[in-house]
């Protein structure tokens, strides 16, 4: 992150030419948590990179452990209502929705409806949806993007003059706060493929260190003269400080990639200090 406000857009021209001269950096925007990703071969060598970028391009920049791009989803199908009624001189405004949500696999909202009898006219039903995408961008329990949701719109009630586009899409997002509360809401965390290159010395430690970090060995095999490889699951949230670990353990000789592989839920007992740690970088 730059530390002068008007340097954030020098930062990518900078970039691009360091990671054009030095092929081991990489440089990406995370669409998640909006936040510039500078990759490199360790500390040392991240903080030559941006010792560089103020030399050569005059930008100064902070270098900070990136943010973990945590999900929210829920355990439990519940109906809700949501009801906006607001009454103030000549037109009010009057929406009034009944959701089923329930659990899904998806990475985006599904929404159906299921409206008998013109309870909720049918003009009205996109601006339902709209109320919910718009909704889901914030989960109820540390404002983070919400995943595996359907929205069942199953009943309502309009008035022929307060009611509007603007009205329905309020009572949908105060059924989206309410369901989500009371549907289980749990947190995701994401979790890293890793691959550990080490002496076979160091492998008992290296495993004893993974476990420590919630990690999952799933196996180890040699790779060459005396080096073995390890392959296991870890949480990325418990691997930000692990390329020191690994380089004071085998002295520079081991080496790793971590690379994204999926979402699971997290842990209870960490649930807190999570939801802390996410509201304080917001």
């Amino acid at each position: 992150k730059a530390k002068a406000q008007g340097d954030e857009a020098k930062i990518s021209a900078g970039m691009q030419r360091l990671v054009e001269e030095d092929p081991t950096l990489t440089y990406v925007q995370d669409d998640d948590t909006k936040e510039q990703i500078l990759s490199g071969l360790g500390e040392q060598h991240l903080e030559v990179a941006a010792a560089k970028l103020k030399g050569k391009f005059g930008v100064d920049i902070n270098l900070s452990v990136p943010k973990i791009a945590y999900k929210e989803t829920i355990r439990k199908k519940v109906k809700v209502q949501g009801r906006h009624k607001k009454q103030s001189g000549g037109h009010g405004q009057f929406g009034d929705v009944w959701i089923e949500f329930e659990p899904c696999v998806s990475d985006t909202l599904v929404f159906e409806e299921k409206i008998f009898g013109g309870a909720v006219p049918k003009n009205y039903f996109p601006a339902v949806q709209k109320g919910l995408e718009e909704s889901v961008r914030k989960g109820v329990l540390a404002g983070c993007p919400v995943v595996g949701l359907k929205a069942i719109l199953v009943d309502g009630s309009y008035h022929p003059v307060d009611s509007s586009e603007m009205a329905f899409k309020t009572a949908a997002s105060i059924a989206y706060k309410e369901g989500l509360k009371q549907a289980d809401p749990v947190m995701l965390e994401p979790i890293g493929e890793l691959k550990v290159t080490a002496p076979d010395e160091n492998t008992g430690d290296i495993m004893g260190e993974l476990n420590k970090r919630r990690g999952r060995v799933l196996g180890m095999e040699p790779a060459s003269n005396g080096i073995t490889v390890i392959q296991a699951e870890v949480p990325i949230r418990e691997m930000h400080d692990f390329a020191m670990y690994l380089r004071q353990t085998t002295r520079g000789m081991g080496s790793f990639e971590l690379d994204f592989l999926r979402y699971e839920q997290l842990p209870a007992n960490l649930l807190a200090e999570v939801i802390s740690s996410v509201n304080s970088e917001n």
